[in-house]
C-alpha cells in the first residue's frame, strides 16, 4: 500500500502560469499542499514519491499524452485522477474514464469548481483508506485483520509482538518512529533509555523479513532519532 499525503494534490500541466494559478488558489482557499510536476523528468516516478490524495492531469502534455500517463498511473497506484482538459468532447471523457480517471473538469477553469471536486474525491479517498485492511508495500502484505504478513509470495511467521511493531512502522511508512513514541504506543509505557526490547524485536523482523542486519535498508535505525519504515524497499 501507499501511504497518502491526506493534504497533497499533484498537478500534471505543462502551462505553468494556469498551474501556478491553480496552485495558489489551493493552497490558499483549499488549504492543500500542491506539487506540480516536473515534466523534463519521469512523471510516474514523480507522483509515486509524492504519494498524493489526488493527482490533477492535464490531456494536453508536450511529450506524452495524457491519457497514456493516466493508464500507466492506474496500474500502479489507486489514487483518485482528476483530468483537466480543454477537450471537451465525449470521447476523451469516455476515453479518461476507460483508462482510469475519476473525474474531469473542462478548461477554462473555475476554480471553485475544481477545488470541489477534488473535496469530493478526497473525502472518497478517505473513506476508501478507512476501510482498507492490508498493507501493501511491493512485494510485503501486511494484513492488520487476519495478522498475517506475505513477502515475495511467501508466508512469514511473526510472534504477536513482532506483528505489532512491523504493522506499527508500516502504518507510518516514511516517518522516523522515535524510541519514545513507539514504546507508549505498543507497550503502554514509557521508554527509560534502556529498555531494549523494541531493539530486540525489530532484530527479529530484520532477519525475517530478509533485511540484513548490516545494511538495515527495509527497517532503518536513524541514530539519535529512532526507526524508519521505508515503503519503496520491499
Amino acid at each position: 500500500m501507499t501511504i497518502v499525503n491526506l493534504q497533497r494534490v499533484v498537478l500534471i500541466e505543462d502551462d505553468r502560469r494556469l498551474a501556478e494559478l491553480v496552485s495558489r488558489y489551493l493552497e490558499s482557499s483549499g488549504g492543500l499542499n500542491v506539487e506540480i510536476v516536473d515534466l523534463e523528468g519521469s512523471v510516474l516516478s514523480q507522483v509515486q514519491a509524492l504519494r498524493p490524495a489526488v493527482v490533477i492531469l492535464d490531456l494536453g502534455l508536450p511529450k506524452e499524452d495524457g491519457l497514456t500517463i493516466c493508464k500507466q498511473l492506474r496500474a500502479v497506484t489507486d489514487v483518485p485522477i482528476l483530468i483537466l482538459t480543454a477537450r471537451d468532447n465525449d470521447i476523451d471523457h469516455v476515453l479518461g474514464f476507460e483508462f482510469g480517471a475519476d473525474d474531469y473538469v473542462v478548461k477554462p477553469v473555475n476554480p471553485r469548481v475544481l477545488l470541489a471536486r477534488i473535496s469530493a474525491l478526497l473525502r472518497r479517498g478517505q473513506r476508501q483508506l478507512d476501510s482498507k485492511q492490508v498493507l501493501r508495500f511491493g512485494s510485503l502484505s501486511v494484513d492488520t485483520t487476519a495478522r498475517s504478513v506475505v513477502l515475495e509470495g511467501r508466508p512469514i511467521a511473526l510472534s504477536d509482538a513482532e506483528f505489532d511493531v512491523l504493522a506499527d512502522l508500516a502504518a507510518h511508512a516514511g516517518e522516523i518512529q522515535s524510541r519514545e513514541e513507539l514504546f507508549r504506543r505498543l507497550l503502554g509505557r514509557e521508554y527509560d533509555g534502556m529498555d531494549r526490547i523494541l531493539d530486540v524485536r525489530i532484530s527479529h523482523l530484520r532477519r525475517k523479513l530478509g533485511d540484513d542486519a548490516a545494511t538495515s535498508e527495509r527497517i532503518k535505525t536513524i541514530w539519535g532519532q529512532g526507526y524508519l519504515f521505508v515503503p519503496t524497499a520491499w
